[in-house]
């Protein structure tokens, strides 16, 4: 009983230091410079603008990350993130298990990659204050048409992509790590067994997502960054990871070169489709393998030496290759 009331505890004072970081980066921060971003509509203010808010981003992003450290012990095991760079276009994906994940991109990309951004809902822009603070941080807005829209209204078709690109276009010169949970929702064993998942431990993946990034900014993209998180003692909700309950996360992290065979248009191309859905396929393949390995259920002792890197604080890293 009195363990539980701890635990809880613990979960409601995270809750808090991370949604009150939350507010105080967008309403203190965020909001005055995108009213000034509004407001002051030429390039070179646009561009310090623009600058000040991935500042913030990164502000935001550690004020988590160092809320987490002082507030719980994690043993972190992370493979993969020696070479990446902050100059360069990245295409991240992942397996998806709870919104923990996302923090644990945050934490393990921070300094490393560019500011991560997903794609949202265009309809998304109208969430108060967020809706703002994400348009101020260039999140890109799609809108997608369903079959059936397009079948009744045929001279949309295309539109939805040009919208995209045009939110993809600043791009081209402003470094961007653009994130994709291709599962499309997290795992759950239901899921798995509702899809009949060929997987042990990850649903079907979606091409349609990544692709649709292919075919909008395919040209910009440096790398795939293929990301497999487990928790081992798992499965954990967000509320569990808040609670102090997860005590060890170990992360994977392959760089896949984007290639002229990886690249191509999803949208028109139905024989690059089926082939970028098979390279798929396969990737969730090596990855559901490299589950097992990462949970210990096959014996992966000769391929992660004992070195371990302490960090600042209570949380302590260990890199291995």
């Amino acid at each position: 009983m009195i363990s539980t009331i701890c635990k809880n505890i613990t979960g409601a004072v995270s809750a808090i230091i991370l949604s009150a970081n939350t507010l105080f980066c967008v309403i203190a921060l965020v909001v005055p410079v995108t009213i000034l971003k509004l407001t002051i509509r030429f390039k070179p203010a646009t561009v310090f603008f623009d600058k000040v808010l991935n500042g913030i981003s990164l502000f935001w992003t550690r004020g988590n990350n160092t809320a987490l450290m002082l507030t719980r012990k994690i043993v972190w095991t992370v493979q993969g993130t020696e070479t990446l760079e902050k100059n360069k276009w990245y295409l991240v994906i992942s397996n998806h298990q709870s919104w923990t994940d996302i923090m644990v991109l945050q934490k393990i990309l921070y300094g490393k990659v560019p500011f991560i951004k997903f794609f949202l809902k265009k309809e998304l822009i109208w969430v108060p204050i967020l809706g703002m603070a994400w348009w101020a941080l260039d999140f890109p807005f799609m809108k997608r048409y369903s079959k059936e829209f397009l079948e009744k209204n045929p001279h949309l078709k295309g539109k939805d992509i040009e919208i995209t690109k045009k939110a993809c276009a600043k791009f081209s010169h402003i470094p961007v790590s653009i994130m994709n949970f291709v599962e499309g929702t997290r795992f759950t064993a239901e899921k798995h067994d509702r899809q009949n998942s060929p997987f042990r431990n990850l649903l079907k993946p979606k091409s349609g997502g990544i692709g649709f990034v292919f075919s909008t900014m395919g040209q910009q993209l440096s790398s795939i960054l293929d990301i497999t998180i487990v928790y081992p003692g798992g499965p954990y909700s967000f509320w569990d990871f808040l609670c102090g309950q997860v005590t060890d996360i170990r992360v994977d992290v392959q760089e896949i070169p984007v290639t002229e065979k990886i690249r191509g248009d999803y949208v028109n191309d139905a024989a690059y489709r089926d082939r970028f859905q098979h390279w798929l396929n396969d990737l969730w393949e090596e990855k559901d393998l490299k589950i097992d390995l990462m949970l210990d259920r096959t014996n992966p002792a000769a391929n992660i030496p004992e070195q371990r890197q302490h960090e600042t604080g209570n949380t302590e890293m260990t890199e291995y290759n």
